[in-house]
């Protein structure tokens, strides 16, 4: 069984080069991995490092010429 790493958001930021905001707003829009609750309260979250991996990855292959 692999271990899976997940990323904090600064994480996710510095890999994917976007800002805070624009993860949200991509997120709310579906086009961006869910995070995860890492406590009860839903105060500290994160991301599957596989599924940043994947969306990085689908981003290169896009080129159609428009910007997210």
């Amino acid at each position: 069984m692999a271990i899976k790493r997940v990323l904090k958001i600064h994480d996710v930021l510095y890999r994917c080069g976007i800002s805070r905001s624009s993860v949200y707003r991509l997120m709310s829009k579906g086009h961006f991995p869910s995070q995860l609750r890492l406590s009860p309260e839903g105060r500290s979250v994160g991301w599957l490092e596989e599924d940043i991996e994947t969306w990085i990855s689908g981003r290169k292959s896009v080129n159609d010429g428009k910007f997210i």
